[in-house]
């Protein structure tokens, strides 16, 4: 008996359970039929209805399934709307071939200038950052020693200079006794060893009282070149030593000055073939975003080897630099200009595509549709490409809005 009621107790809990999941099933149903969304105003409520859970909402009675329709058929006004693009027009213009690099600027000549004597730094003429010319006086050592040496020079070649003028007169005499046997050979040879003597030591006394002058010379030192001061290293009153290696000032030339860069290997047959023909290749010095022209000069020399680790060659180029815009150590961005073709069909570069076939453009026609035609490129010239095949002159080109075309998709040109 016990187990007919257990039997019947699990029946009677299975059931309950049953009906409250029927219970829950029924009120989702009807708050998502009717209890969430409610009916817009002026919408339709089903025949029989007093406004219960049986109400159907605006959109299931427009019979849309709660999508909105747009003119036009499935695709709607969006399916037949103009792409906006900007274009270009293809146009016959000259463009050069232009090799670009990374230089860095280099004085024409540095020198350090360094003192030729020992003494004491007596005066400084110069400030620093000074511009010079060569020549110019830039500093002074105590003179007073080197002064006193040349006195010393000079008394000691005036007494040479009276000994000598003394044997001279002995040996005219001395000839004209041996002419009249007065007098033995071996005197006279005597007598003209003695001016021989006294003459090399005249010329010895020049020699000392020259070295003497130029010592006194080198205490006011000069600029050996023209250029631009740096920073002394010495101040007024200091001893200084010929042996320094710091020296006083550095001097660095900049007007002149230069521009090393670098070319991969495979560009140079093109810089040497024209380099080669003695034609001045033009090289033009920009600021580190191509944005600003610094300079322009010419290419001056290259390098008679390439070099194996990085596989490029040195160049070297002179610039004028008259108005001081470029600095030594600076680096630039240096435009190589190689040729120059004219009447080149040129385009700008953001119009040529790269596809699985190659280069491609999207042409806009007459009718304000585009086409994709392929193109064959060549020299590339800062933002402008040239076009080899592909295009005439006064075609127009898509140059901006080239992500949502297709070929027939109809466009609506930008001005700019």
């Amino acid at each position: 008996m016990s187990k007919l009621r257990d039997d019947g107790g699990s029946l009677k809990r299975k059931g309950l359970w049953a009906l409250a999941v029927l219970a829950m099933v029924a009120v989702l149903a009807w708050w998502y039929w009717g209890g969430s969304t409610p009916s817009p105003a002026g919408a339709p409520v089903a025949a029989g209805s007093t406004g219960g859970p049986s109400r159907v909402s605006g959109a299931a009675a427009s019979g849309t399934s709660g999508r909105p329709q747009v003119p036009g058929g499935p695709g709607g006004m969006m399916g037949a709307m103009a792409v906006p693009v900007r274009v270009a027009t293809v146009e016959q213009q000259p463009i050069s071939t232009l090799f670009t690099a990374v230089g860095t600027v280099t004085a024409f000549n540095t020198v350090t200038v360094r003192s030729r004597v020992d003494g004491e730094l007596q005066r400084i003429y110069f400030d620093d950052g000074q511009k010079v010319k060569a020549g110019d006086v830039l500093a002074q050592i105590d003179p007073r020693p080197f002064q006193v040496a040349l006195d010393q020079a000079l008394g000691q070649q005036a007494q040479n200079q009276a000994q000598l003028q003394n044997a001279r007169s002995d040996l005219k005499r001395y000839e004209q006794l041996f002419a009249q046997n007065s007098l033995a050979r071996q005197q006279l040879e005597t007598q003209r060893a003695l001016v021989q003597q006294y003459q090399g030591a005249q010329k010895s006394d020049k020699a000392n009282v020259d070295s003497a002058r130029l010592q006194l010379e080198f205490s006011k030192i000069t600029a050996p070149i023209s250029g631009r001061l740096g920073l002394r290293v010495v101040d007024q009153g200091n001893l200084i030593s010929s042996g320094s290696a710091e020296g006083l000032v550095v001097i660095t030339q900049t007007q002149p000055i230069s521009v090393f860069f670098s070319l991969p290997q495979a560009q140079l047959p093109a810089v040497l073939e024209r380099f080669g023909s003695g034609q001045p290749l033009q090289v033009d010095a920009f600021d580190g975003g191509f944005n600003r022209k610094l300079a322009q000069g010419t290419l001056e020399a290259i390098d008679n080897q390439i070099d194996v680790a990085t596989g490029t060659v040195r160049l070297k180029a002179r610039f004028d630099n008259d108005d001081d815009a470029l600095f030594p150590n600076q680096f630039v961005n240096v435009r190589l200009r190689v040729s120059t073709q004219g009447n080149a069909l040129v385009i700008p570069t953001a119009a040529v595509q790269q596809g699985s076939a190659g280069a491609f453009v999207y042409v806009v026609g007459d009718d304000d549709t585009v086409t994709v035609q392929p193109v064959k490129t060549g020299t590339i010239e800062g933002r402008r490409v040239a076009v080899v095949e592909g295009l005439v002159a006064g075609q127009r080109v898509v140059t901006e809005g080239v992500d949502r075309l297709r070929a027939g998709t109809r466009v609506q040109i930008i001005q700019p």
